[in-house]
């Protein structure tokens, strides 16, 4: 790591040797746009937000990325707010989701306005505040990189290339990862400066070892959703992973998207924001990775994979 990188958080940049242990792919605010709207998905309370931050913070974490964007109602004060509040590094997210989020609003936009929305928010403020975005977002969709999703694809590396900002994306079920890293390699963006979201909606090992070996960030941001393959296969990846020289490439998430994720938003909730800390790090040193690896995977690998030099 560069002794001059920094990392770029709602209250300003920090070294990017002060993030300590991080999570990069979350959620603390947002929601689905009004039409597609569902109770669960409306995250807007910051006394809940500031209940599961201490708890983290207390489970030893330090560092938060919220990857909500301007179509899934990103709210810039309330992570200003709730980063003061409780001394978290916030780190926000701008560019776009999926298509049913963003198409909408990305179809009255020349890329011209791509671009220029995209670099304010990370050089000058996010929604006319001194808050600027961190890192850069782009979307595809089950199987498909749409033709708006390569839109914003192109943009984030444009300001990518202008700004040194890092990109991270999602992937439906984890589709189109490979895809996802041609497109934006095509378009100059080092793998080293590109996360791909959501790989552990898609445990099948040569794929998995395929995108590793291009150099990208692992996120391996779905901990705790059993509904989509047990935290157990998730192990036995980062140890494969581990062996075959990839660990510096793994990122560890929880994507905690509902309210019903969070014990601070009622009574049996789960798994909240001890989760990783508290259940999948012990579980995953019991399986074979040192504690000093397992510290490496949740402080060095986002520090590396969310820092830029100016």
């Amino acid at each position: 790591m560069d002794n001059h990188a920094v990392i770029r958080t709602v209250l300003g940049d920090i070294p990017a040797t002060q993030l300590g242990i991080c999570y990069p792919h979350e959620h603390l605010f947002g929601a689905p746009p009004a039409q597609l709207q569902e109770a669960d998905f409306i995250l807007d309370d910051a006394a809940a937000v500031i209940q599961e931050l201490t708890a983290f913070q207390q489970a030893g974490g330090q560092a938060v990325v919220d990857m909500s964007t301007r179509d899934y109602n990103r709210n810039i004060r309330l992570l200003h707010q709730v980063a003061e509040a409780t001394g978290t590094h916030v780190i926000a997210a701008t560019g776009f989701n999926k298509d049913r989020f963003s198409k909408p609003l990305i179809a009255q936009m020349t890329d011209d306005d791509l671009d220029a929305l995209l670099l304010r928010d990370v050089t000058k403020g996010v929604d006319n505040t001194a808050c600027c975005a961190g890192v850069l977002k782009a979307a595809s969709t089950l199987n498909e990189i749409s033709p708006t999703a390569r839109r914003v694809f192109e943009s984030v590396a444009r300001i990518h290339q202008q700004t040194g900002v890092p990109i991270s994306t999602h992937t439906e079920a984890g589709t189109m990862a490979m895809e996802q890293v041609r497109l934006l390699t095509s378009n100059d963006v080092a793998p080293a400066n590109i996360i791909i979201g959501h790989l552990d909606r898609n445990l099948d090992w040569p794929y998995i070892l395929d995108i590793a070996q291009t150099g990208v960030f692992l996120g391996f941001d779905q901990i705790s959703k059993e509904k989509y393959f047990p935290d157990a296969l998730r192990i036995t990846f980062i140890l494969r992973l581990i062996e075959a020289g990839h660990g510096h490439q793994i990122l560890l998430s929880g994507d905690l998207a509902r309210r019903s994720y969070w014990p601070a938003y009622g009574f049996g909730n789960g798994p909240g924001y001890t989760y990783i800390l508290w259940r999948f790090i012990p579980w995953l040193i019991q399986a074979g990775v040192t504690p000093e690896q397992a510290h490496s995977i949740l402080t060095d690998n986002p520090a590396n994979a969310l820092s830029f030099v100016l």
